[in-house]
Formats: C-alpha cells, sequence, structure tokens
C-alpha cells in the first residue's frame, strides 16, 4: 500500500487504515524530515443504503501519534444545507452521532467538516446516501364513484437513485385499521434493477396494468365497488427494516327510494353515501343543477350519508367537498314521468274513486233491499203465528 518517488522524496500511501498514524521519518544522508500523519476515519451506519424515515449513525474515528485533538464535526447534506446532529458519544478517539430521520430528497452525496484548531485540522470527508423510499405523501387519500375504474400508484425512487441492491415487498388491503388484511401482490427488484410484481390474491377485482411509469407499483379497480374501500398499504422491506406508505380509497355511491320516474305530486328520498372516514373539515352536499339555494342541503362534517327528499326531476348532484375544494361528484338523474303515464295515473285515481263510490253505493242498495226482505219475513211470520193462534182457540170451543 505504498511507493517511493525517489526523486521527488515522496512516500505515498493509499487504503490507509488507523494504525498508519504515526510518525515518518525521511533520511537523506545526514538529513531527517519527520512528519506527523492523523488519520480520521468516517463510516456510516447500513453502509450508506437507507430506507425512508430511517436515522443514520455516523462514527467518526481518528489517531495520531500526539495527544489525539479535540475535534468540531459539521455536517452538510446533498443541498449543502447545514445539519445538526445528535451527538450520542464522544472521546478523543470516537465521536458517534446520530442524524434526523431521512427523506427520499436527502439521496446524493453529504459532507462531513473536521476541524481542530491544535493541530490546525480542516479536512471535508465526504460520503454518499442513499434512501429508498416513496415520492407519494405521507398519506394519501384517492376518491371514486361506484362502477368507475381507478388506479393506485405508489412511486418509487429507486432509478433514480440507481438502487441495484435487493428489496423486498407487498402491498396489502384492508376495509377497516382492525379489520385482517388481504395480501393483493408482492415484488421484487430484479437484477437489471427493474420491478418484478406476482399477483398473490385470488380475487378478480383488481388488475396489474401492463404499462406504467419506472419504479411504480400499480394497481386497477376496472369496476369499483363500494366494498372495495379501505386501506392500500404498500410495504417495503430491505435488510429485516421496513417503510410503508399507505392510499385510503374512499368509494361513493347513489341510490333513491323509491327509484324510477317521478310522478306530478310525489316525492322520493336521494340518499348520497361515502365509506370514509373523511377528513375533519369535509362533508356532502346534495344540489340540483341549475336550482336555487332550496335545492342544496349540506351534512354535517365528516357525516358520511346524507338523504334529501325532493319533490323535483333533474339533474341531481352529490359532492364530497373538502377544505373548499370538490374532491368528487356523483351525477343521479331524476327523470319525471310523461303526460300519458301522469294521465293514466289520474284516469287511474278516477276510475279507482268512481268504482269505490259505485261500490259503495252498490252495497247501501242491497243493505236497504235485504232489510226489506227481513221486515216482510218477519210480517209474514207474525201473521202465520197469529192465525196459528185463531185456529186454536175454534178447536177448543
Amino acid at each position: 500500500r505504498s511507493d517511493i518517488k525517489m526523486q521527488y522524496k515522496q512516500l505515498k500511501l493509499w487504503s490507509l487504515n488507523l494504525s498508519d498514524a504515526g510518525i515518518y521519518t525521511c533520511e537523506y544522508g545526514t538529513h531527517k524530515v519527520r512528519t506527523s500523519l492523523h488519520i480520521v476515519k468516517l463510516t456510516i451506519s447500513s453502509d450508506g443504503h437507507f430506507l425512508q424515515n430511517e436515522a443514520p449513525e455516523l462514527n467518526l474515528t481518528q489517531n495520531s501519534p500526539s495527544p489525539l485533538p479535540d475535534l468540531s464535526i459539521t455536517l452538510f447534506d446533498t443541498n449543502n444545507n447545514r445539519v445538526t446532529p445528535e451527538l450520542q458519544s464522544k472521546n478523543r478517539q470516537e465521536y458517534i452521532v446520530n442524524l434526523r430521520k431521512l427523506e427520499t430528497m436527502d439521496s446524493g452525496t453529504w459532507v462531513c467538516q473536521v476541524h481542530s484548531d491544535s493541530p490546525l485540522i480542516n479536512q471535508d470527508i465526504s460520503f454518499a446516501v442513499k434512501v429508498l423510499g416513496f415520492q407519494n405523501p405521507v398519506l394519501e387519500r384517492k376518491y371514486a364513484t361506484v362502477d368507475s375504474t381507478v388506479i393506485l400508484s405508489w412511486r418509487l425512487n429507486s432509478q433514480k437513485i440507481k438502487w441495484n441492491k435487493g428489496f423486498t415487498g407487498q402491498l396489502n388491503w384492508k376495509q377497516q385499521e382492525s379489520a385482517k388484511s388481504h395480501e393483493l401482490l408482492d415484488f421484487n427488484i430484479t437484477a437489471q434493477g427493474q420491478l418484478h410484481e406476482t399477483k398473490k390474491s385470488n380475487n378478480l377485482f383488481f388488475e396489474i396494468p401492463e404499462s406504467k411509469p419506472e419504479s411504480s407499483i400499480e394497481v386497477k379497480l376496472p369496476k369499483v365497488h363500494f366494498n372495495h374501500s379501505g386501506q392500500y398499504q404498500c410495504q417495503l422491506e430491505y435488510q429485516g427494516r421496513h417503510a410503508q406508505s399507505k392510499i385510503e380509497l374512499v368509494v361513493m355511491k347513489v341510490s333513491a327510494s323509491p327509484a324510477g320516474p317521478l310522478s306530478r305530486g310525489a316525492n322520493v328520498t336521494l340518499t348520497c353515501q361515502v365509506s370514509g372516514p373523511l377528513a375533519p373539515d369535509a362533508f356532502l352536499r346534495w344540489e340540483r343543477v341549475n336550482g336555487t339555494k332550496m335545492d342544496t342541503k349540506n351534512s354535517k362534517q365528516r357525516e358520511v350519508k346524507l338523504e334529501v327528499n325532493i319533490s323535483a326531476a333533474g339533474l341531481w348532484s352529490c359532492h364530497l367537498i373538502e377544505d373548499s375544494d370538490k374532491k368528487i361528484s356523483f351525477h343521479y338523474h331524476v327523470e319525471e314521468a310523461s303526460v300519458w303515464i301522469n294521465n293514466v295515473i289520474i284516469g287511474a285515481s278516477i276510475g279507482g274513486s268512481l268504482l269505490a263510490f259505485a261500490l259503495g253505493c252498490l252495497c247501501i242498495t242491497s243493505g236497504v233491499s235485504w232489510q226489506r226482505r227481513r221486515q216482510q219475513a218477519k210480517r209474514m211470520a207474525q201473521a202465520r203465528q197469529h192465525l196459528l193462534e185463531n185456529k186454536t182457540c175454534q178447536c177448543q170451543q
């Protein structure tokens, strides 16, 4: 690990170790020149490969033939911003510092600046940091209506940072936090640095898109059902460590009772429901398109169901509003019954009334006739009784 260039009186050392520190003497005739070699070694945990939200540990060790100096350490991230580390332990030989939790944008070349006044040391040590993780928000909500198509996507930065070491992962789904988790697919990185996905679930409600951006994990729901809502969590695993990102799918459905055309003078109840949960400032709104303020109704914040009783046909819309932004809308057309249907209904109502009146009259007439026949039969029975009594008296005489 050394080479001497006689013409320049130089000794070249490479691949230095801490044990190489010491006093080096150059003798040339009667001349002697001594040089003190001070060595500083910087190591980073996990060999500089981290998952999102992991905190690296830096270890700075020094060796010197003279008393070890007191070092000051300053760190600069990949954007040349100064980073203040947390000093875990310190002695003259070893310094251990912890950094903050890393995000994907922290990937790049960092610099550790080492300084000492006596002896004078100003040394910059660069080191590489690679943070594998998701470029999605910490918690993402996606909204869909029943029977629509939705694609859930997790964007990894493995291509951007040229991560070519093996990692694995899986995508799980559960409807509620406490519900059972279902594994939909697993994935890993190939030797060429490409993502390979394998469908694990026997359920056929989702697909793996054939074409997608590089380093993306995607699932496609071609026809969303209300019970497809819930938490979809994508999880990375690297050397026993984990990182995850979650997408909350909220599904909206609309129904009418009774269903069908709205006849004149009738009412119908429209129900709008979302699977939830909603953000604290989110609410539902029913409104009639091109209607008035009287045709608008809002739910309370975070309510997942809203009903409205209407008597006017037309296009009605249910909106999910969050932070004054319409996240999703479901349009429902209430048809008005045609004129002939209304006439049939009116005619049937009138005919029914007339029939009821006729039946009532018939019942009254029949009742009167029956009462008369009953009274006549009663009088005839009395006459027969009277006649029978008279004949009995004549026999006695």
